[in-house]
């Protein structure tokens, strides 16, 4: 099968951690990998920020990023790419006219515009995973929303007019079906987990004898509730709290958010224990997920939720916030907490706890691998993704076809279950 995957903003090759660079970046990476690993022809679309950077670089087997022009070369938050988006679709509509793919799976509701561009006048299906949704950031960030205004219209229109929805959570299909989705053209697949990479057994970093640590790996962006984190640190004794993510270390001090966090941290008089690291190699990464007694993800809304898999996967209970993705992957009581979103006040009772009881880390710790090796493979994850590809595309039976989308939304695994 040859897919194409659009990815505007987040391309495979960028360096994670910046304010635009994360989870959606690793999720088309994987899937991308992943899907080449079960014979799939794959070339991921992204916008070219670097005017040197060749035009189609040799990413995986099997994959291939090509570097799309649309608007100026360097560099572009992605709220300020609207206004690139009908070049990109004319690139796309040139490209897919010469060499049409057998599906195109957009990612982000501007790579959807874009591939809608491109994919209708040459008779392409199309799959879209929005990763985000723009009436659920203006739900929960208000007047700091700094989304285009046409991103809900756009969004409403995209719904009525892509083949299916993947979505990355049940949530998401609920907020999905507010808006007028009929069910059963949404399935959830979540994201995967590098399993090789994150695991329980590794290196693990260096800690400070008789300090407990917790652990947060993020964007540095106010909404993923890392200001809530260290509002709590003052009724946990005797713990530490290290921050990865922004920029690199020697850049902090340039960075608005890193600069409001530290500042809040001497505020509350706990700026001995908290620790931002900057951005890390994804390489480093697990092993700082490993020296973790508990990883907090406390973001005030979150389509998915990626670090919480990876840390399960680790073997490391998770304090998060009970939103979006989170709500599925991490199991309350399970493999770790949920605490209502923003409120200080609960996360600080729920990592107290999990800080306080050891044989309880590590009931909760076991329970999260176990899950993350069963559940959030990126071969399956794959394997669910390229099912929906063959059913978007024609490729099973019509009865089957015809079933699948009366179907209430689910998870897509093999099995079946969610």
């Amino acid at each position: 099968m040859r897919v194409a995957m659009v990815s505007e903003h987040a391309s495979p090759l960028a360096t994670l951690g910046g304010v635009d660079a994360g989870g959606q970046n690793v999720h088309v990476a994987e899937l991308a990998a992943a899907a080449a690993r079960l014979g799939a022809d794959v070339v991921v679309y992204t916008r070219r920020e670097e005017r040197d950077v060749p035009r189609r670089v040799r990413f995986r087997p099997g994959v291939v990023v090509e570097h799309v022009d649309a608007g100026r070369p360097h560099p572009i938050p992605k709220d300020e790419l609207l206004p690139h988006m009908d070049e990109f679709g004319t690139y796309l509509r040139r490209a897919w006219t010469a060499e049409p793919p057998d599906i195109a799976h957009a990612h982000f509701w501007m790579s959807g515009l874009a591939s809608l561009h491109a994919a209708v006048p040459v008779g392409i299906p199309t799959v879209l995973t929005f990763h985000a949704l723009g009436v659920v950031k203006r739900r929960h960030q208000g007047d700091k929303d700094t989304s285009p205004p046409e991103r809900l219209a756009v969004e409403n229109r995209l719904l009525r007019e892509v083949d299916h929805i993947v979505a990355t959570s049940t949530d998401e299909v609920f907020e999905l079906a507010r808006l007028g989705l009929d069910p059963g053209a949404a399935t959830v697949i979540p994201c995967g987990v590098d399993l090789a990479r994150f695991r329980p057994d590794g290196p693990v970093a260096e800690r400070r004898p008789g300090v407990r640590r917790i652990v947060v790996v993020s964007r540095l962006v106010e909404r993923k509730g890392i200001g809530n984190v260290i509002a709590a640190l003052p009724g946990i004794a005797d713990a530490e709290l290290l921050v990865a993510g922004g920029p690199e270390a020697a850049h902090l001090g340039d960075d608005r958010e890193a600069v409001r966090l530290s500042t809040l941290a001497r505020e509350l008089g706990v700026a001995d224990r908290v620790f931002l690291l900057g951005r890390l190699e994804r390489d480093e990464v697990p092993a700082l997920l490993r020296s973790a007694d508990v990883v907090a993800c406390a973001p005030w809304y979150e389509p998915f939720g990626m670090v919480a898999v990876e840390a399960m996967a680790c073997g490391v209970p998770v304090v998060a916030s009970a939103v979006g993705g989170l709500v599925d992957t991490v199991v309350d009581g399970v493999t770790g907490f949920h605490v209502p979103p923003r409120d200080v006040g609960a996360l600080r009772d729920a990592l107290a706890r999990v800080l306080a009881d050891e044989a309880l880390r590590r009931s909760l710790g076991a329970a999260g691998a176990k899950r993350a090796r069963s559940r959030y493979t990126w071969e399956r994850v794959a394997q669910a993704t390229l099912d929906v590809y063959r059913m978007v595309a024609g490729e099973v039976p019509s009865r089957q076809a015809e079933a699948a989308t009366r179907r209430r939304p689910r998870w897509a695994g093999r099995d079946g279950r969610h």
